[in-house]
Formats: C-alpha cells, structure tokens, sequence
C-alpha cells in the first residue's frame, strides 16, 4: 500500500517572502531654531554633532545603569547614534555624567 502524498516524509514547505518597504527613518535628535520673526522651527544638524555639555539630553539616552540606549530604542539614524556615543562618553571623561547607574 502507497501512503497519500500529504505524509512524505521529506516534503518542505516553502514560504512565500515578505516584500519590504523602504521607509525613511525620523531621526529623533532636532535643534530649535529660531527665524527673525519670532518661529520656532527643528532642523537636523549637518553635521550631526551633539554637545557633550548637554547633560540633560544626554540622560535621556541612557539608561538607568548608566548604558546607552541602542538606536532601534532611541529612534536615532546611524550618524547621531555615532554622535551621542562620543558625546557620552566625553561627558564621562569630562566628569559631567557618572559611568555606573544612580
């Protein structure tokens, strides 16, 4: 007796791939700026640099233990998360910001 071809014991199951969107990232770090007539507005900075005397800024970008925080938690592009990460770690050596958590 055959078996039905449902049981074949080295059947594989392709699956079909996921199309991929291609979606600009936001990047989360903005500075205000400000027109002659009194607007506010947010650019990006180019380049991007964050200073390392921000302090409150950059305890937003870490964590309780005193980690930074990876780019898909912050919303950060490539660059800024390059930024922050020198701009903490200056900070750090400068004695603004303490290396272990609170």
């Amino acid at each position: 007796m055959s078996r039905p071809p449902a049981f074949k014991k080295n059947r594989v199951i392709k699956k079909r791939a996921k199309s991929k969107v291609n979606v600009k990232k936001k990047d989360m770090l903005f500075v205000q700026r400000e027109d002659g007539e009194g607007h506010i507005y947010h650019e990006r900075p180019r380049p991007m640099f964050v200073d390392y005397k921000d302090v409150e800024l950059l305890k937003k970008l870490t964590s309780r233990q005193g980690k930074i925080i990876s780019r898909r938690k912050t919303g950060c592009t490539a660059v800024t998360q390059h930024a922050v990460a020198d701009a903490i770690k200056r900070a750090r050596f400068m004695a603004l910001m303490s290396y272990v958590g609170d």
